[in-house]
């Protein structure tokens, strides 16, 4: 599984110009489940994503996660994300997980940082969204669940 950080003071998605997900300062979370991915790889991209210490402590320092500062969350799925350019100039999206079985790890993701005590809006599923952002830092990390 991949998923995409970015940290940010607001973000937003949209389908047909109608708003679906709003969040505040917190995280834009972009996930991409592929075909080998299983229920343990949700289960660590969710722990790692909330407990991820990318906030800024009184010190300035990056010490704090979302979890410490109660922040919200975005998550928007995004299979191009298991995108693979290793040949020609056009993607091959292979190595993604068919709509159903990766619908259903997009779920679990949310009802996870749902059940975490995480304020949590989404996108919707196999739509075609526009994502609004204000990405703070910026800090945007990328992460794998086979690395």
């Amino acid at each position: 599984m991949k998923v995409v950080l970015q940290r940010v003071n607001r973000a937003s998605v949209s389908v047909d110009g109608k708003i679906v997900g709003k969040i505040g300062k917190g995280l834009l979370i972009f996930v991409g489940a592929g075909k080998n991915d299983v229920e343990d790889d949700v289960k660590l991209m969710v722990g790692k994503s909330l407990n991820l210490r990318i906030f800024e402590d009184n010190n300035g320092k990056m010490n704090l996660s979302c979890l410490d500062l109660g922040y919200e969350v975005l998550v928007v799925s995004q299979f191009t994300l298991q995108a693979d350019c290793k040949r020609g100039r056009r993607p091959s999206f292979a190595d993604a997980m068919e709509p159903v079985e990766a619908e259903h790890l997009y779920n679990l993701f949310i009802k996870q940082c749902v059940n975490a005590g995480i304020k949590t809006e989404t996108g919707v599923f196999g739509a075609k969204m526009n994502v609004s952002l204000e990405n703070w830092g910026p800090v945007t990390i990328i992460l794998d669940s086979r690395e």
